[in-house]
């Protein structure tokens, strides 16, 4: 037993919140539709189930429900917290299970309970918990993450469910006894383990615990190491069939277990098991069998688990219980040495090594068969085999065929274990019925378990080793008890005492009984002959003896009756109660259990059967108690105490009696209850000291009440020093009537000075806080008594300044023995004051560290560090200099708890609190950072210095991607338009409020969709002459409608550049896809024309691939950050076989903006098999865009399907459609993009050429082909150049140069040799290369290789020929290609002028001509114009998404040109010139993207409306994508530079675009959705943090210094396009009408890219006094404004009404409202003053500091008035004066600098000064101007005053 526990006589404490209690599930099951409840009606009278008391009639019903049913009830409560608007809610949560239901429900205080979830099983639930599984959520990282899940036990499986709605059903291989929630999962225990003998062979026990990681996993063995003295720490199976679980817990992990046979409980550690330990169960060692006994049992075994999963069959009892039975016990004392040794440790060794096969562990989910047969069996894997040894004759037969072991998860380690004493024979204990962790006041923490056949309740303290790795078990304190429940919140435990009373205990220490209204505990009952006793409920709060601090204990055994002690009025009140009470009233109901700890709430279980809820009052419930509790035990930190936590318990529990009486006290009172009890226990008589006898009544001793008139009669006489001697201060100082010496004996007699300063301390912390600041004068009372005690002069004088009125009415002091309580050297003579530090820290003195305690001086600390880190300018104050500033009082605990306390922030709300002088100068300090933050500081900084556009852009980071804030503030919806068909032009989601702020000025917007929209007829108008007769007519309309076709079906493609990510689906409905419309009305009478009327032929097919354009515009809207999971994407599928061709489309533009990564492969799978080729383009397309240089092996397998050349030479030939095999091979290029690949670059190279075969395969279309595997050859080699690794010997420049020049064929190597050894039949190209088929894709491989090298020699290669005989032998395409090739291998050298355009042409064709050679003038003008496009081409992509007006110019220019020539159809070819207009249009729209050039647009326009002639489907397609690129992303995309972009424009804006809508023979249409690639969001879009609303700003950008020019700076108003971002050097929003705020880019980009990437959001605020440029475009409106800004007559002029146009904070208008308008009462100056204040708060854009104005004035005034009762306020205006001065004397520059204005505060000062003066001159017959003379001390911080006043 432990020491005699420290206890407070005959105390009682009262609970509270005393409610009926019945399980909410019950409740619940009765309304739920079950067998069990069907049963439950049969029984009932239908009246009583519906009557009103539910509860009652169901106990009622439940009664007469038979034993077993009743059994089957069970609950469980627990404490619940969640997030509820930033904050947390606590409630309770109830596991209810009955029959086949469990009822999981929730509720508060606050709320009543509802059901959270609820489940029913199909058999009887054996038990139900709730358990957290760990599920990796990293493998990399190996993070965790948790899973909360209910588990529901039945008897042959274990239902999981999740709170995230996850199901798991997991079967059980055996019978469960019980099962256990632990930190790593589920521990199971396998029931009748004493009865499974037979089945294994003698010794070898099976398992019994087993444990479960995650629902999917399997059921493995739990392996324990217990402590033995003669094993060792042996590791084996946990196979004891005697050890049963009895508690488990996650934090500690441990597990107790009892000893059935011993009677002794046992710790174990749970822990993941070692590799060591794993192999050692595994690899038990070989021991022979020597008969076949062994293998015959373990076979019999097996085959009997694999037949019957259960083990309690009636077949299996009898063999290994016998080995148990019979063994020798070893049974000694201490835990250490002489645990009880698992069984099979010594006895049977030999038994013992065969035991322990991993077969024992645990039979898979697919039945036992597992189970224990892989060691009896000749095992070819190197375990021990049986038949090593000769003398084993194994019979063949029984053998069974070897299965895998099951490898352990955890491992049970034994920490402790009870000792059984030899001498005493006492009965063995039985087993613990509860077993809790608690914890006392001082953190020491107890396992305890309650046995009841002793009646008591076993405590077990245990600590954590240093590394908090294992625990560590120290002693055994046994409390006799009935029943025990743990109190967490409160640091105690509730003991139900045998005689039936309840008494709380905090660790081992009682502390009191607990006082229950409306019960008795038995003695009542027994010793008194009236059995209808009860204490009635009515007297819960009588006041009669309150107020009196000698309350009636309440002893029961003492008591007679309650009545006989409870003298007062109310003693018939209580006579008429118990004439009520006996007429129901048979027996009084005593506590019979407790049960279900929350918090500090229990539930006891009466005699009756019914069930109480109580709850245990807290330790104090006002914050400033709460707070002085802890000096207890910080004393205790700085002078550790002897027996220290003894003493702080005592303390606590002494207090916690007095607190909590019945009939406690009220809030007010709880302060004067403690200074009594912390005096009492210091060792002070409370009653003779006047002050604290007063407190026992109930007066608020507040500064107020006390200081009425405090003056004593002394009167002065006529010489000052006689007058001061006769002061009454002098007396206070001098005469102190003395009340007696205090008790030495009291607890805290020995730490009265420790105390002391603690307290000081405290105080000094309160004066710090305008909230606390009350406090502090409640404070001091205590604190003086003990500074003149304690004789600190110095200490009193301190107090005597700060209050003088409310101190001086104390005189009476105690004796303390100065020998007993010797002074801690910390104790200093001059007094720590923290505003006096301040105060020198202001006026630049030497300064000493300030003392702090952690834990409780937090202000202090915050504000010294602050100060020292702003006023003296020390950077290092916060990390590396704090004990320059502060020292720290606790020695050892110091170092842990500073670390704690360094990331303890400011908010605006402390500093709200914090008295205006000192809160000044961080006021300023943070008035500086607001005007130049940097981008990125984190959200609280941005809050505390009042930038919310910044604090809203850190918080923008973190929000979720929900539509709200991928729209951030712009996704509002657009105005709906009143025709119906408006919205289905695909076209309505683009951002109207910033395209409206972008193009302010038109309607160009409307305009592009209107040239975009292809879902309504086309206006046919063909005039019918005379003499065409109506068939012709019509026919004629029809072509006509042919043409304008063309153009229908080519839009698709630029709509989706115009509508790029600009639409966020819904989930639940399927993506909007406009038709693609290809009827016309003819005017006049509108009637329909329509080309399927068979008048004129259509070709066939001609909408398949236009339909898949639609798809793929369609789907491009959708941006990557919305919501899209695979059965959305399988949901979109339509039904109708005609929309085929837009879902592939669909597909692919999923793919493009990232989604398709989340389709399922098994819907991949499904999609391809279907062998639509539409959707296997789509599909490979988007997939491979999706997977963009990652080669990712799953997609180059589904790709290397559909490209013959990847398969191997033997196998099947595929018939993969033409097109889907150049979509493959287009797809491998994109996913091994960069990475140059070499096998990928080795198929591709000889793909370029590869032959036609002889079967006419290969042979149509072979340029796409050519083309594609070129394309792919280049990605993969992508900007590589010469750098190729490991392919020099592939040749790959020269191969290409071969295929662009042609020559004789290579030999082809390797595997595709014997693919094409017979030639073609059809197409006789001999062995020589056909280069019109291999140039183009080898042009551009080339090109993209050496991208940007300026790789001079190969990109000679490419220059056109200087000859006209060699001219004669390129197609003038080629050039255009060759020219293209050239300039992006030489990037740098790219000019945008037309210089550089026309230097691209060879120097014959700019020479004057010699007549005399025959000189093809069509050759020469054709190779010119394309190698002009081509030249243009290059610049548009140099300078793409530059919006650079030099190469604008340019290419404008040629495009004028081209027009002129064009518009007298020249020697060059109508085809040719459209064709380099085209390509010259694009690379213009190239340069402008995303900007939305009228001049771009124009040009478009023009080409929109010509649809005759030779303007054929592939001209329409170049001139609308154009118009795409142009808008791209409704202006709020641009395109990129980067390698990667050019690769996808090269691909998609090929210069050879089709006929017409079939045609895909030397370019694969689906690749000129590519662009999408290369797009990037680059728009810069300001947004109003206040209203929310996209604004102009003006932003400055500067350029990063390069070769071509030096760091430029350039102003743009935004919202704008920004230039690419590694060009630039910094963005920064410009004043004045904004707040600066700079983004600084030489650091890192990632910041500026992710507010790009949410549609450009940035957050701005205006600044006070400005309107934003949209209502005030030149800045004259706010003249207004800032004419007043400077500091002058505007204040007169100030009306309070402008305060709106000023700032829109609310406590700013209303203050306007009240205080600056004439009312009545109001003092015409306090109006004009308060008018200035706000006025120059708002304008100067300070509006923080209108409190700091108001709280000086008032100070001022109230000096004025000479009624301030502390000198508090004059501490603040020294503060701020001081400040002042430090800014003048350092300068004007400073002083301007400064927050209050230079005319406000010398105003003020010279206010004060007046007033002081007038006192010091004033009558000197008063003995308060001494009082005064100490103010004008405090605030002139000299004793000059005191000299003045002498004279």
């Amino acid at each position: 037993m432990s020491e005699v526990v420290y206890e407070e006589t005959a105390t009682m404490i009262a609970a509270g919140e005393l409610q009926s209690f019945v399980p909410f599930g019950r409740e619940h099951c009765r309304n739920h539709p079950n067998a069990f409840n069907l049963q439950l009606r049969e029984l009932q009278p239908a009246s009583e189930l519906w009557s009103s008391d539910g509860a009652a009639g169901l106990v009622g019903s439940l009664q007469e429900v038979s034993l077993q049913e009743r059994e089957r009830e069970c609950w469980q409560l627990r404490k619940g917290c969640m997030r509820v608007r930033e904050e947390d809610v606590e409630f309770e949560e109830e596991l209810y299970t009955a029959g086949t239901v469990v009822v999981w429900s929730q509720g508060s205080r606050t709320q009543a309970s509802n059901v959270y979830k609820a489940f029913t099983v199909d058999s009887p639930v054996q038990q139900a918990l709730w358990c957290n599984f760990a599920v990796p959520k990293n493998k990399k990282e190996g993070t965790e993450e948790v899973e909360q899940t209910v588990c529901i036990v039945q008897s042959s499986c274990v239902n999981v469910h999740t709170v995230t709605g996850k199901d798991f059903i997991s079967p059980l291989p055996f019978q469960v006894s019980n099962v256990w929630a632990t930190k790593f999962g589920l521990l199971l225990e396998r029931k009748n383990a004493a009865t499974d003998a037979q089945l294994g062979a003698p010794g070898e026990p099976l398992p019994t615990v087993f444990s479960m990681l995650h629902p999917v996993d399997e059921i493995a063995p739990v392996v324990c190491k217990p402590t033995g003295l003669f094993e060792g720490s042996r590791v084996q199976y946990a196979s004891d069939a005697n050890m049963k679980i009895v508690f488990s817990c996650c934090q500690p992990s441990v597990v107790v277990s009892y000893d059935t046979v011993q009677g002794i409980h046992s710790v174990w550690a749970l822990r993941k098991v070692t590799p060591d330990e794993r192999s050692t169960v595994l690899r038990c060692t070989a021991d022979p069998v020597g008969t076949p006994l062994g293998l015959m049992a373990s076979g019999f075994l097996t085959s009997h688990l694999r037949n019957i999963s259960r083990l309690d069959s009636p077949g299996g009892s009898g063999a290994t219980g016998a080995l148990h039975s019979h063994q020798s016990r070893v049974i000694t004392s201490s835990p250490g040495l002489h645990s009880r040794v698992h069984s099979p440790s010594i006895s049977n060794m030999a038994a013992l090594s065969r035991a322990h096969s991993p077969g024992m562990a645990a039979p898979s989910f697919s039945g036992a068969s597992r189970f224990n047969t892989s060691f009896h069996s000749p095992s070819p894997r190197g375990h021990h085999g049986l038949l090593s040894s000769p003398n084993s004759t194994v019979n063949e037969t029984v053998l069974v065929p070897e299965m895998e072991p099951i490898v352990p998860d955890l491992c049970m380690e034994q920490l402790w274990s009870e000792t059984v004493t030899a001498g005493c024979h006492r009965e063995m204990s039985s087993q613990a019925s509860k077993v809790f962790l608690t914890s006392d006041l001082c953190e020491n923490r107890y396992l305890c378990f309650l046995v009841e056949s002793h009646q008591q309740l076993r405590c077990v303290k245990f600590i954590e080793s240093n590394d908090t790795s294992q625990l560590i078990f120290t002693s055994v304190t046994t409390i006799p008890a009935k029943d025990a429940e743990p109190l967490q919140n409160i640091d105690a435990m509730l003991v139900l005492e045998a005689c039936g009373s309840l008494v709380l205990y905090t660790g081992i220490t009682r502390v009191s009984k607990v006082f229950v209204h409306g019960l008795l505990s038995p003695p009542f009952s027994l010793t008194n002959h009236l059995p209808h006793l009860s204490t009635p409920m009515d007297s819960v709060s009588t006041p009669a003896n309150a107020g009196s601090r000698h309350l009636q204990r309440l002893d029961e055994a003492a008591m007679p009756s309650p009545v006989s002690e409870l003298r007062g009025p109310n003693i018939k009140h209580h006579e008429a109660s118990f004439l009520e009470d006996y007429t129901f009233q048979q027996t009084t109901p005593y506590i019979h259990a407790l049960r279900d700890p929350v918090c500090n709430r229990v539930t006891l279980e009466l005699s009756s059967g019914s069930m109480m809820r109580i709850s245990i009052p807290e330790i104090a419930t006002s914050d400033f108690v709460t707070l002085l509790t802890l000096p207890f035990n910080l004393t205790n930190l700085i002078n550790p105490i002897k027996n220290g936590s003894y003493v702080i318990i005592q303390v606590l529990v002494k207090w916690y009696n007095i607190y909590n009486a019945p009939g406690g006290p009220s809030a007010h009172a709880e302060w004067n209850l403690f200074v009594t009890c912390f005096m009492t226990l210091m060792g002070y008589n409370t009653e003779r000291l006047t002050w604290t006898r007063n407190l026992h009544f109930e007066v608020p001793l507040s500064p107020v009440i006390a200081a009425k008139k405090a003056r004593p009669s002394d009167g002065g006489s006529d010489e000052d020093w006689d007058y001061l001697l006769g002061s009454h201060y002098h007396h206070q100082m001098n005469s102190q009537p003395v009340c007696g010496p205090l008790d030495s004996s009291a607890p805290l007699f020995p730490h009265i000075p420790s105390l002391f300063y603690v307290l000081h301390l405290l105080y000094q912390e309160l004066q710090l806080d305008e909230l606390q600041r009350a406090r502090a004068s409640l404070l001091v009372c205590l604190l003086q008594q003990l500074a003149r005690d304690l004789q600190l002069e110095e200490y009193m004088d301190l107090y005597w300044r700060d209050y003088p009125s409310l101190i001086s009415g104390f005189n009476e002091s105690c004796l303390i023995d100065q020998g007993v309580s010797a002074r801690p050297s910390f104790l200093r003579a001059d007094p720590p004051c923290v505003l006096s530090w301040l105060s020198s820290c202001l006026r630049g003195e030497e300064i000493l560290p300030f003392p702090y305690l952690p834990g409780i001086c937090q202000r202090t600390r915050l504000l010294v560090l602050s100060y020292a880190l702003y006023i003296t300018e020390d950077e290092n104050a916060t990390s590396t200099d704090v004990s320059k500033y502060l020292a720290k009082l606790s020695a050892g605990v110091s170092s842990k708890l500073g670390h704690g306390y360094f990331d303890l922030g400011f908010t605006l709300k402390d500093l709200e609190s914090v008295p205006f002088g000192v809160a000044l100068p961080i006021r300023e300090a943070i008035y500086h950072c607001r005007e130049q933050p940097c981008s990125d500081w984190s959200e609280e900084v941005c809050l505390l210095i009042g930038r919310q556009d910044l604090t809203k852009q850190a918080h923008k980071m973190t929000l979720g991607k929900s539509k709200a804030s991928v729209g951030s503030g712009l996704s509002l919806e657009p105005p709906a338009t009143t025709e119906a068909d408006e919205e289905e032009d695909g076209m309505s989601d683009i951002i109207q409020e910033v395209t409206g702020l972008i193009w302010s000025q038109d309607l160009r917007v409307q305009e592009v969709r209107r040239l975009l929209q292809s879902s309504r007829p086309v206006r046919v108008s063909v005039v019918q002459l005379p003499e065409v007769s109506d068939h012709e007519y019509i026919e004629e309309k029809e072509n006509k409608l042919l043409q304008l076709c063309q153009r229908t079906m080519a839009l698709p493609v630029g709509r989706g550049l115009f509508t790029l990510f600009s639409y966020h689906p819904v989930p639940t409905e399927p993506l909007p896809v406009p038709k693609l419309n290809l009827t016309g009305r003819a005017p006049p009478r509108n009637t329909m024309v329509d080309l399927n009327s068979g008048n004129i032929d259509v070709p066939p097919n001609m909408t398949s691939w236009p339909s898949f354009h639609n798809g793929v515009a369609a789907g491009l809207k959708i941006a990557p950050a919305s919501q899209v999971d695979s059965a959305w994407i399988a949901y979109n599928k339509p039904k109708s076989p005609e929309l085929a061709n837009e879902y592939a489309g669909f597909l692919m533009a999923l793919g493009l903006n990232g989604h398709l990564t989340k389709l399922a492969t098994l819907n991949i799978h499904d999609y391809l098999t279907k062998g639509h080729e539409m959707t296997s383009i789509g599909l490979l397309l988007g997939v491979s865009s999706a997977k963009l240089g990652t080669m990712d092996m799953s997609i180059t397998r589904l790709l290397s399907i559909h490209i013959p050349a990847l398969l191997p030479p033997t196998s099947t030939e595929l018939d993969v459609p033409h097109n889907v095999q150049v979509a493959a091979v287009i797809g491998i290029g994109l996913v091994y993009q960069g990475t140059g690949h070499r096998h990928n670059a080795e198929v591709l190279l000889s793909e370029i050429g590869r032959p036609p075969g002889p079967e006419m395969e290969y042979c149509t279309d072979r340029e796409s082909y050519s083309l594609a595997a070129g394309l792919a050859l280049g990605m993969v080699c992508l900007g590589h150049g010469s750098n190729l690794i490991g392919m020099t010997d592939l040749n790959v420049p020269e191969q290409l140069y071969q295929y662009m020049v042609g020559g004789h064929r290579r030999a082809q190597a390797g595997a595709n040799r014997e693919r094409h050894k017979s030639p073609s039949y059809q197409i006789k190209e001999g062995d020589t290369i056909n280069v019109d088929v291999t140039c183009p894709g080898a042009t551009l491989a080339l090109a993209m290789i050496y991208l940007k090298t300026n790789n001079r020699s190969i990109a000679d290669w490419l220059k056109p020929p200087d000859t006209w005989f060699l001219l004669d032998f390129i197609k003038p395409e080629f050039l255009l290609l060759r020219t293209l090739a050239r300039c992006i291998i030489m990037w740098d050298e790219i000019l945008p002028n037309t210089e550089w355009v026309k230097s691209n042409i060879p120097q014959i064709m700019r020479g004057t001509f010699d007549p005399s050679e025959d000189i093809n003038m069509e050759t020469m003008a054709q190779a010119q114009d394309y190698i002009t496009a081509g030249a243009c081409m290059a610049l548009g992509l140099r300078f793409a998404g530059s919006a650079n007006s030099d190469a604008f110019d340019c290419l404008y220019e040629f495009a004028r040109n081209f027009m002129k020539i064009m518009s007298f159809a020249g020697t060059t070819g109508y085809y040719n010139l459209q064709t380099g207009l085209s390509m010259i249009l694009l690379a213009m729209s190239m340069v402008m993207a995303g900007t939305g050039n009228l001049k771009v647009l124009q040009l478009c326009r023009f080409f929109h409306k010509r649809t005759g002639g030779e303007m054929n489907y592939g001209f329409h397609m170049a001139h609308h994508m154009a118009l795409g690129l142009l808008f791209l992303g409704g202006g709020r995309y641009t395109l990129s530079t980067s390698n990667s972009a050019i690769a996808a424009l090269l691909c998609a804006l090929y210069p050879h675009f089709p006929a017409h809508s079939t045609d895909n023979r030397y370019h694969l249409q689906a690749l000129r959705h590519l662009a999408v690639l290369a797009a990037e969001p680059r728009l810069l879009v300001p947004v109003d943090v206040d209203s929310l609303k996209p604004c102009y700003a003006l932003i400055e950008v500067t350029y990063k210094e390069t070769k071509w020019y030096d760091e430029t700076t350039v102003q743009l108003m935004a919202p704008t396009m920004l230039p690419e971002l590694h060009l630039l050097k910094r963005v920064k929003v410009k004043g004045p009408r904004y707040w600066e705020l700079s983004v600084d880019l030489s650091k890192e980009t990632q910041h500026l890219k992710s507010i790009l990437s949410r549609d450009g959001v940035l957050y701005v605020k205006l600044r006070a006094g400005q309107l934003p440029y949209k209502d005030d475009p030149q800045g004259w409106k706010s003249l207004l404004a800032s004419a007043v800004n400077h500091r002058n007559s505007g204040v007169r002029a100030f009306k309070p009404e402008a305060i709106s146009t000023f700032t829109s904070e609310p406590a700013l208008v209303s203050f306007a409202e009240f205080f600056c308008k004439t009312s009545e009462g109001m003092k015409h100056d306090t109006l004009v003053l308060f008018s200035a204040m706000l006025y120059e708060c708002v304008t100067q854009e300070f509006p923080e500091m209108l409190p700091t104005y108001i709280a000086i004035e008032q100070a001022v005034s109230a000096l004025r008035r000479g009624d301030l009762l502390q000198t508090f306020p004059l501490w603040q205006m020294r503060l701020v004066v001081e400040l002042w001065d430090s800014r003048v004397l350092r300068g004007p520059a400073y002083s301007d600098d400064a927050l209050l204005t230079s005319e406000f505060l010398p105003v003020m000062k010279n206010m004060v000064d007046v007033a002081l003066d007038s006192w010091l001159k004033g009558e000197r017959d008063d003995d308060l101007s001494l009082d005064r003379c100490r103010y004008v001390f405090i605030y002139r911080g000299s004793e000059s005053s005191m000299d003045l006043f002498l004279q």
